[in-house]
């Protein structure tokens, strides 16, 4: 024997049949926090928050001066004709 029963209901109607709790409100918890968190990060990667973390106090900020102070030292010796210093 066969027998086959279709129910047809919303995914809270099932929740509430089965006596499962209603988690909607811890969902929507759950999703401010993360929605925070991601915006908190995302302002890290702003043009603004990414200069500062290069181009900051430190080691960052001391490469990035003597990286830039190479190519124009190369530029300008390239400028007056004499050989490239590399």
């Amino acid at each position: 024997m066969k027998v086959t029963i279709e129910i047809d209901c919303t995914p809270v109607e099932a929740r509430q049949f089965m006596g499962l709790p209603d988690v909607q409100p811890m969902q929507a918890a759950v999703l401010a926090e993360i929605e925070k968190r991601v915006m908190a990060e995302a302002a890290k990667f702003s043009p603004d928050g990414f200069l500062r973390t290069w181009l900051g106090e430190g080691q960052g900020a001391d490469w990035f001066r003597d990286m830039f102070r190479g190519f124009f030292t190369q530029a300008a010796a390239a400028k007056d004709g004499g050989p490239e210093k590399g």
